[in-house]
């Protein structure tokens, strides 16, 4: 039951004209990245919530899902929560509350803990895994069935990141110039299944959500089943529950962040799903040196 989830996350079609798309992102003033601003002491919260809408039959499914990201010079701390109600399938009364933590750095976040309750009615299971330098540990309750064919690779597993910090991370690590501004691939490690997403851009486009308007860069997803899945489920290179293109669009802000702003997708179940960006802000934690200081209050 991770599907909600990984179309939040933190999800190749060709737009009509894409030949000759303009696939140039406009220029916007030089900023510092925001984790190196980070690392410099710089503690910052990004406050992050897509809403989801689709419907079954006439009927209205929706969905939520929020991160509270605390950033912080040595470390961060993710805090989500993934709520849908509905009539179909997979989107009926999930609930998975989701806490990540891990190191900082200047130009990603990566993972140590991460730890899912998911409250769906049925297996209600809880995963906790822990990422460290040369290894990893997996508990989960009850216990998956089988770790998948071929299971994951401690090597393989050390090169991702949970599915929460992939996504944070992804909106947030500086582009190279010249690179596609799209990033990617976005490693993703569950505890069971590993994931890589490819991105490939797709031209601007404007966009307007609750959250931000404004030229956004259009990104089509493709899907890598590394390791964790069911013999023969690998083969199947696009995104679980999804029949067509997954098309996302991030915003490029000043601030040197690429935050997915829409997510948009076409499932096999339920017809068109459609993830907008509701809250999107980022501000500074006031440290308790800073409260102390001479002005500081």
């Amino acid at each position: 039951m991770r599907k909600p989830l990984l179309l939040a996350s933190g999800l190749a079609l060709a737009i009509t004209g894409f030949a000759v798309a303009d696939t140039a992102v406009p220029a916007r003033p030089a900023a510092t990245a925001l984790l190196a601003n980070v690392k410099a002491g710089e503690p910052m919260r990004m406050i992050y919530e897509l809403e989801a809408k689709a419907r079954v039959l006439f009927i209205p499914a929706t969905g939520r899902a929020s991160f509270d990201v605390e950033m912080r010079p040595d470390n961060y701390l993710i805090s989500s929560r993934v709520k849908v109600t509905g009539i179909a399938d997979w989107f009926i009364n999930y609930d998975m509350v989701l806490q990540a933590s891990g190191y900082t750095r200047e130009n990603e976040l990566k993972t140590y803990n991460y730890v899912s309750q998911n409250r769906d009615g049925k297996k209600n299971r809880k995963v906790n895994l822990t990422i460290g330098p040369n290894s990893f540990s997996m508990k989960a309750v009850p216990e998956f069935g089988n770790l998948g064919d071929p299971a994951a690779t401690t090597e393989q597993v050390l090169k991702t990141n949970d599915p929460i910090t992939a996504l944070i991370t992804f909106a947030l690590e500086p582009r190279a110039p010249g690179a596609d501004p799209c990033g990617g691939p976005i490693r993703i490690f569950d505890g069971r299944q590993l994931t890589y997403l490819h991105l490939k851009n797709a031209g601007m486009k404007h966009m307007k959500t609750a959250a931000w308007t404004g030229e956004a860069i259009e990104c089509h997803v493709t899907m890598d089943k590394v390791a964790g899945y069911k013999k023969g489920e690998s083969n199947k290179d696009n995104l679980s529950g999804i029949d067509g293109p997954l098309r996302m669009w991030l915003a490029p802000l000043g601030n040197g962040a690429t935050v997915p702003i829409k997510i948009q997708a076409d499932t096999d179940k339920i017809g068109k799903v459609v993830l907008e960006a509701r809250k999107l802000r980022f501000e500074p934690i006031v440290t308790e040196e800073a409260a102390v200081a001479p002005g500081g209050g």
